[in-house]
């Protein structure tokens, strides 16, 4: 079976409260730890679409990550926003864990689910909208971001059964149409897009079905209740 869950938000520092999102933060990590126990077997693979750690660095995001290694299924990670221990796909890889794949410019295939994916970025009509006072450096990230997602897809070599995209930034404009990323999902004719992000109020931006035959799904950990989502 596949499952996904973002925002998983993990901090073995303890200095970043997510109850400022809602009373259903609190134990958040304790919710998701069980439900994960309770659903997942080790031969599954599980699907994480970023901000997994509030730890700033590499060394500090270890017991978060080392708890996550621990838990059934093999895993697969790209970067959130909120993910600054991120760093080299050399120096994630050095630190040992054995169930964690991660994704940054290349691609993942288990069982035939090939895996792809990269972080996103917010839409720049909704940058706009906003009145977004960094509009030239918002574009530049948007703009390699997208360029990360076509490297990655572009990596897959083996063939596979369905293809899964993970952004972290839901990949849609203002009007929750999909947006240059969802352009290229289709060109690559992704079966499904996973997302996360919103939190909160944010909620009410979450845009899903079938769309241009792409399955598009938010599983940010609250919208789904702490409980990982059952993919395929």
């Amino acid at each position: 079976m596949v499952f996904a869950i973002a925002d998983l938000h993990f901090d073995s520092i303890g200095d970043k409260p997510m109850n400022i999102f809602g009373d259903n933060w609190e134990n958040h990590e304790d919710k998701i730890m069980d439900s994960w126990k309770e659903l997942i077997a080790e031969e599954d693979l599980v699907l994480i679409p970023g901000d997994i750690s509030w730890a700033l660095k590499n060394e500090e995001a270890y017991e978060d990550l080392n708890k996550i290694d621990k838990l059934p299924g093999e895993k697969v990670l790209i970067k959130g926003n909120h993910d600054y221990w991120w760093v080299s796909l050399k120096k994630l890889n050095e630190m040992g864990l054995e169930t964690m794949n991660y994704i940054q410019n290349n691609s993942f295939v288990y069982k035939g689910i090939a895996v792809a994916g990269t972080r996103g970025w917010t839409d720049m009509e909704l940058a706009r909208e906003l009145e977004d006072n960094n509009l030239v450096h918002d574009e530049k990230i948007f703009t390699r971001e997208l360029n990360r997602l076509r490297l990655s897809l572009e990596s897959i070599k083996e063939e596979y059964d369905k293809l899964i995209v993970m952004l972290h930034y839901p990949p849609f404009d203002i009007d929750l149409k999909p947006n240059e990323f969802g352009k290229m999902l289709k060109e690559f004719k992704v079966d499904i897009c996973l997302y996360g992000h919103l939190h909160g109020d944010g909620h009410k931006y979450v845009k899903e079905g079938n769309i241009d035959g792409i399955e598009y799904m938010c599983v940010a950990s609250d919208y789904i209740d702490f409980i990982p989502k059952r993919i395929l």
